[in-house]
Order: C-alpha cells, then structure tokens, then sequence
C-alpha cells in the first residue's frame, strides 16, 4: 500500500512538473525567468507575451492539477482497499501542485502553483474551487493585483472547503494548499509592502521591463 502511494505521489510529480509557461515562452524564443516577475507561471506569461498565451498557460498549468487528480490514482489503485484507495487523489494532487512549483526541469524552480491548485480543487471538489475562484475574481477586479486576488483565494479555498463537505481529509488538504500558495507569494507580499508590485493589465499589454524577482 506505501508503495503505491509513492507511486501515485512520483506519477503526478511529474505531471505537474511540466513548465508550461518556461516551454511557450521558448518556443517564442523568450526566457520567461528573465522578464517580469521571472516566473514561469500564467500571470507572468499573460504580462510578458499577451493575452493567448497566457490563458493557454493557465489551462494547461490547470489541466496538470485535474489530471493528476483523475487519472494518476487509477494506475495504483487495484492492490488497495477501497477506504486507502479513498486517499489516492489527494496524494496525487500534492504531488502535481509541488512539481509545478518545485520542477525538476528547472533546477527546482517553478511556479506558485494557483493554477495547478485550482485544477485539483476542481477535480476534487468543484463548488470549493467557485467560491475560491469567485473570491479571486473580485479582488482582482477591485485592486488590479494578480497577487492580492491569489493570496485571498487561497485564503478562501478552505473556507469554501469547509462549507461544501464534511470531509476532514478535504479541509486539511485545502488548508495546506491554501498555505502552500501563501507561501510561493511571499516576494508578491514584499513588493506589496515596498509599493513596487505592478499591477494587472486587463488589456493583457506586454511588459518589456526585465525585473527578476
């Protein structure tokens, strides 16, 4: 049974270890790590190369969390009982969100993992992922900072949890994803104190200023 729980944990790793956002941005010849925030995340593509690769960012980086969720589990699932097997996604979910954010591909440099989150909260409970989603959207409409909006997201994603399923397991691991995406903004949060965070375009305009973070 730990056998395949570090399977699925390994597996979905990799899923979510692709950097979608580093491979669009070569493929346009750009090094993403050297424009913007120097993420390679959806926000940073969306700022650094426009509004279409951005979104397409956003769903693949996405799409890693929900297939993970969905499909990783079922390779490893046979030998267990049904009550350990229960555990299965959750394990997978961690495992894709901390390849996204910690790649392999890139010297253990990722993303911040919103998006990745928000596809295995959407697996795994859609209605928590709405009111975390809704809850972004807001705050991104009234202060235009990607950063702020996330960070209350993941402030929200286990409130939404918590009043959308009695499942323990869920509130926890929302809890600590929530965290974890607190966590991967801590430079957001120190440019935010120093007034030199930049705010969101709507119009999804290019930023040509190289500004590592």
């Amino acid at each position: 049974m730990i056998v395949g729980f570090l399977l699925t944990a390994v597996v979905a790793y990799f899923v979510g270890s692709l950097p979608t956002g580093y491979l669009v941005a070569r493929v346009k010849g750009v090094d993403l790590r050297a424009h913007g925030s120097g993420n390679i995340g959806a926000t940073n593509a969306f700022r650094v190369l426009g509004k279409g690769p951005g979104i397409f960012v956003l769903l693949v980086d996405a799409l890693k969390g929900a297939a993970a969720v969905k499909w990783v589990p079922l390779w490893f699932s046979a030998p267990m009982t049904a009550e350990a097997a229960a555990y299965l996604p959750l394990v997978a979910g961690v495992g894709a969100i901390l390849g996204h954010n910690y790649t392999c591909w890139l010297r253990f440099k990722g993303g911040k993992g919103v998006a990745t989150t928000a596809g295995v909260m959407g697996a795994l409970l859609p209605w928590a992922l709405v009111i975390a989603l809704s809850t972004w959207f807001l705050v991104l409409l009234l202060t235009r900072y990607m950063s702020i909006a996330s960070i209350v997201a993941a402030l929200a994603l286990p409130v939404g949890t918590a009043f959308t399923t009695s499942n323990r397991a869920l509130w926890a691991l929302a809890a600590v994803l929530g965290g974890l995406a607190i966590w991967r903004h801590r430079g957001n949060i120190q440019r935010l104190r120093a007034g030199t965070e930049p705010r969101f375009e709507f119009g999804g305009k290019r930023s040509a200023k190289l500004t590592p973070s």
